[in-house]
């Protein structure tokens, strides 16, 4: 039993490997009931989930965003449960979501030996929440370099009649894997939602690939994320900044404060497309939802 991950403590006392005293004192965490990890461990969405699969046992499978997260495509808003399927019987606990339906056994694959559901099986659950954007934001990270938007329409026909199925046509009409992260989805989705000019995602400008680009009037629009303050990455920041400014290129960077409010985002893209002759200057109307 490895105690540096999710472990059941009534097993590791059992084995010897802790007393009660030390499972409850300083040195652990509990996550979930009789699920501990280490007290210095992040305590992340992967970490949580991690916490999950060992309080289902092998009775269940991770899904939604927890899935996703062991998949390799994060994208959960911050601070999201946890999330499994289990049979009939198993708790909710606070920080994880019990679910009950049932993925076919082709539906499901492992991750470092946790069962998980499929990235086409994941973004198919993702991409029906209510949350339009955020169910955008699913498809697009799970879809990249994983599988076709078609397959993922298919989806449509194989679960006919299940709940959500308009909410993921929807999505999947604003999907666009080449999108390079969260962020940057949800800016493309928010210029979407306010009428204003589609953006290139991911434009080549010679050795650098833009965020999101209006090629024809030279703007690009990138996340200004915290990846960015360390001094690696300001220099190379820097060196990209002074290249797209001898290309006569403009950039407009959105923190995550705007990006998280898409009216913002888009007051501001609307500010610098009216700069440049791109749209008229009408202010901003409502959104499309």
């Amino acid at each position: 039993m490895d105690l540096d991950g999710p472990f059941r403590g009534s097993a590791a006392v059992a084995a010897g490997l802790l007393t009660r005293d030390r499972l409850y004192g300083p040195r652990f965490r509990r996550v979930f009931p009789d699920v501990y990890v280490p007290a210095t461990a992040e305590p992340d969405l992967r970490l949580r989930s991690r916490a999950a699969a060992v309080y289902v046992g092998g009775c269940g499978v991770l899904v939604g965003y927890s899935a996703a997260e062991l998949l390799g495509a994060s994208c959960a808003p911050v601070d999201a449960p946890a999330e499994v399927t289990a049979p009939a019987g198993s708790r909710s606990p606070a920080g994880l979501v019990v679910h009950r339906f049932r993925p076919c056994s082709d539906e499901v694959t492992t991750c470092g030996g946790i069962a998980v559901t499929t990235a086409l099986r994941t973004a198919y659950d993702l991409g029906r929440r209510p949350d339009r954007t955020e169910a955008v934001v699913a498809i697009d990270a799970l879809a990249r370099d994983r599988f076709g938007l078609d397959e993922l329409r298919e989806q449509d026909v194989a679960h006919r009649g299940e709940r959500g199925l308009a909410r993921l046509r929807a999505a999947l009409a604003l999907a666009d894997p080449r999108s390079d992260s969260p962020m940057e989805t949800r800016i493309r989705v928010a210029i979407h939602r306010y009428r204003l000019p589609a953006p290139q995602p991911q434009f080549p400008v010679g050795p650098f690939l833009l965020d999101l680009a209006y090629p024809e009037i030279r703007l690009a629009i990138e996340y200004d994320g915290r990846e960015h303050r360390t001094a690696e990455r300001a220099l190379r920041d820097l060196r990209r900044e002074a290249y797209l400014t001898r290309e006569s290129w403009d950039v407009l960077r959105l923190e995550a404060r705007v990006v998280f409010d898409p009216r913002q985002v888009a007051v501001r893209v609307h500010r610098e497309l009216v700069a440049r002759g791109a749209v008229s200057r009408a202010p901003v109307g409502p959104p499309l939802w």
